[in-house]
């Protein structure tokens, strides 16, 4: 597996991700179901480092970095994985990188990740690999319940490459 930086010809096989309205949710709460390439097109348009995982020639995950403030804080956002292949330590691999871009290209104090309370396999990714919950935000998810935005951060004295 190889992590490279996305390009156009990527977005389809990013938007193909995120197949149902709660993977969208969790994804990307803003979007529309179904996840299009003109969305992905959107998002790359006020995202940085925007990255994929690459098995086989086949993309199987995303992310990117996004609201960064240079020399402060950086958030990782996005973060997908194929379904087949979550488990396998791609989410992992696609964190780390976000996190050292944003600490050593960004040169933050802070990496930001958010995640909704009922993500527990991301939730539990996230806390294992040193964030630290800092807020919760009420979200209505596309079920009409009440949901929790966990908003985490690991600043650059806790980080562990």
């Amino acid at each position: 597996m190889e992590l490279r930086e996305a390009t156009p010809l990527d977005f389809g096989a990013i938007a193909q991700l995120v197949p149902t309205l709660d993977e969208l949710f969790r994804v990307y709460p803003k979007g529309t179901h179904p996840f299009t390439v003109d969305q992905v097109r959107f998002l790359a348009a006020s995202r940085e480092e925007l990255t994929v995982a690459v098995e086989g020639g086949k993309v199987i995950g995303f992310a990117n970095l996004y609201n960064i403030e240079q020399g402060h804080y950086a958030f990782i956002g996005n973060v997908v994985v194929a379904k087949e292949f979550r488990g396998q330590g791609v989410g992992r691999l696609l964190v780390s990188h976000m996190t050292r871009q944003a600490f050593d290209k960004y040169d933050v104090h802070e990496v930001r990740i958010s995640v909704f309370n009922d993500n527990t396999a991301a939730l539990l990714l996230y806390a294992r690999m040193h964030f630290k919950p800092y807020a919760v935000e009420e979200r209505i998810n596309p079920s009409g319940m009440r949901v929790g935005l966990i908003h985490m951060g690991l600043e650059r004295s806790e980080y562990k490459a």
